[in-house]
């Protein structure tokens, strides 16, 4: 009976979570090293007296930030789903927030039920530097950045490919198959932004082909050399990876969200300014 009751008293709560990534060892917990998913089991421990494990959309690297990143857990206990962001605010340290929690199915998942997961990648091309964006973007203003020739290189991206040229060693994906749905480079100003929207990332992915892609920009690469390593899986081209802090994990797709659009959608400010 006790068993019973505590099984009907168990919730399953949704999270939508922002960090900055500057001072994480990523997302994922582990043995040594700070991680999102450490500090945040770790406030929800505090609060239920017991560990619980927390699943996320996505696992962020080391210096990579989240706009929205999602996660649930399951809690037992007379807490409201819609309390948990407020009660784990209050303890949480200052580089984490919760935008807003809620409860969802037994059987949602944050990372399961996921259809897409949208990247962000922010360059700064001004000569100045600026310290209130510096976290934020790869200061890149040695050489001139072409967006239209990024755009071109991006293009045939879209659709389902095999992208073991844009993954990192260590990955414990069985495949490197992946279905692009959105791929674009804009200029606002001094600033460059490339998003990338998938059905899933592999590891590293993102760092990796920005980091072949700006050759593409400064015009060492042209955007169909670019695609021929991709296409003929030449790992052994792809040799620097952009940097951390430029990249951010902007929000993930559900077919049921309990969220409004005003939480998760397009939650990490954009800089707009000429230099």
């Amino acid at each position: 009976m006790v068993v019973s009751d505590i099984r009907e008293k168990s919730k399953r709560v949704a999270l939508v979570i922002q960090y900055l990534g500057t001072h994480f060892h990523g997302w994922q917990r582990q043995q040594s090293g700070r991680t999102v998913q450490g500090e945040i089991e770790k406030a929800i421990a505090a609060v239920l007296g017991d560990r619980v494990a927390i699943s996320g959309a996505g696992r962020t690297d080391s210096g990579v930030h989240a706009a929205a990143q999602v996660a649930h857990f399951n809690a037992t206990g007379p807490i409201p789903a819609e309390k948990w962001a407020t009660i784990l605010n209050n303890s949480l340290p200052d580089d984490i927030l919760i935008r807003a929690s809620a409860g969802v199915s037994s059987d949602w998942h944050a990372c399961f039920s996921a259809l897409w997961r949208r990247y962000r990648y922010t360059f700064y091309t001004d000569k100045r530097p600026n310290l209130f964006i510096q976290p934020f973007c790869w200061h890149y203003y040695h050489q001139p950045l072409s967006e239209t020739r990024m755009q071109q290189a991006l293009d045939p991206l879209l659709g389902r490919h095999h992208l073991a040229a844009f993954r990192r060693a260590g990955s414990p994906r069985k495949h490197s198959w992946v279905s692009i749905q959105a791929a674009e480079c804009k200029r606002d100003g001094a600033f460059i932004r490339i998003e990338i929207q998938a059905d899933g990332f592999l590891y590293g992915m993102v760092r990796l082909l920005v980091g072949l892609l700006v050759e593409v920009g400064n015009g060492t690469r042209s955007p169909s050399n670019f695609t021929d390593i991709w296409v003929n899986q030449r790992r052994e081209l792809v040799k620097y990876s952009a940097p951390a802090k430029g990249l951010c994990l902007l929000r993930v797709g559900y077919e049921e969200f309990p969220f409004t659009r005003e939480v998760w959608y397009d939650t990490q400010p954009t800089f707009i300014f000429n230099s």
